[in-house]
């Protein structure tokens, strides 16, 4: 048994303890970022919200119970599939052989002009032991339109959604079989340095060290020891010139080539971005 096709609800760039840097440092690239939000779990968050996905700053303040966030590295740290029942996911997860936790509820306010709501969501989690790179997990949103707000959704660098992202891996065909279990054979395909995962809109590519180094040479993110990371996120953007003004004004480093940006990973706190068309 396979999950159905999978598609992307959001992207987690890990700001650990640093969430006030990380939110001013992601306005200088360009996003719009939602109030920061309050999870019952004791995490910390602000998001820039796409057209049917979003990016999630997550971080934790002094003396929170969330101590997961710290045990990973500031950076790209959650790739998230959407998902309208999450029982269904856990269950279709065991039968195919691959362990998740079970569906955990939570929650945040949501202040609004006539006054605060809770969002309310519920995930279904892989453990670190089959999700080395990062955090892989299912979101069901039971509160859509808390989240997804037109008034969000514009921002000055022109980003409309996520493209894609990029797993690096010593061995790309450990999370190729991963995912193929879980989505089935058809999901995954060969490409040059690895394998991609097709994602609804968009893609989720594991590729070799080597082969991220040729896609962004020197602004690609670091191994930091590790034999697997998140190394870096493409969004789509209306008008990639538009993107490179914010970025110039911002005063943040960036290679333009190609009809692409590409900015380092030591410029977004850990993680390449690349705005493309």
């Amino acid at each position: 048994m396979t999950l159905p096709t999978p598609t992307l609800d959001h992207v987690v760039v890990n700001a650990r303890e640093r969430m006030d840097d990380a939110a001013q440092l992601y306005r200088r690239l360009g996003f719009q970022l939602t109030p920061r939000g309050y999870h019952t779990l004791g995490s910390i968050n602000h998001l820039a919200i796409f057209g049917t996905d979003y990016l999630e700053l997550i971080g934790v303040p002094p003396g929170s119970p969330r101590s997961e966030v710290l045990e990973w590295p500031d950076g790209l740290n959650g790739l998230v599939f959407g998902t309208e029942d999450s029982a269904s996911v856990h269950a279709a997860l065991a039968a195919a052989g691959v362990e998740s936790s079970a569906p955990k509820e939570f929650s945040r306010p949501v202040d609004l002009p006539g006054g605060p709501q809770d969002a309310v969501f519920r995930t279904v989690s892989l453990p670190r032991s089959l999700a080395s790179a990062g955090r892989l997990y299912f979101c069901h949103h039971f509160t859509r339109g808390l989240v997804w707000r037109d008034e969000w959704r514009v921002h000055p660098n022109g980003v409309v959604g996520v493209a894609g992202a990029v797993i690096a891996a010593h061995a790309p065909d450990v999370h190729a079989d991963l995912f193929r279990r879980m989505f089935g054979p058809d999901a995954v395909s060969a490409i040059n340095g690895g394998f991609r995962l097709a994602v609804g809109l968009s893609s989720f590519d594991v590729l070799s060290p080597e082969a991220l180094t040729g896609l962004y040479a020197t602004a690609a993110a670091p191994s930091d020891g590790r034999k697997s990371w998140m190394a870096a996120l493409r969004l789509r953007t209306h008008a990639v010139g538009t993107a490179a003004s914010v970025l110039r004004e911002g005063e943040i480093a960036f290679v333009e080539a190609g009809g692409r940006i590409v900015v380092p990973s030591t410029e977004t706190m850990g993680v390449t971005l690349e705005f493309t068309g």
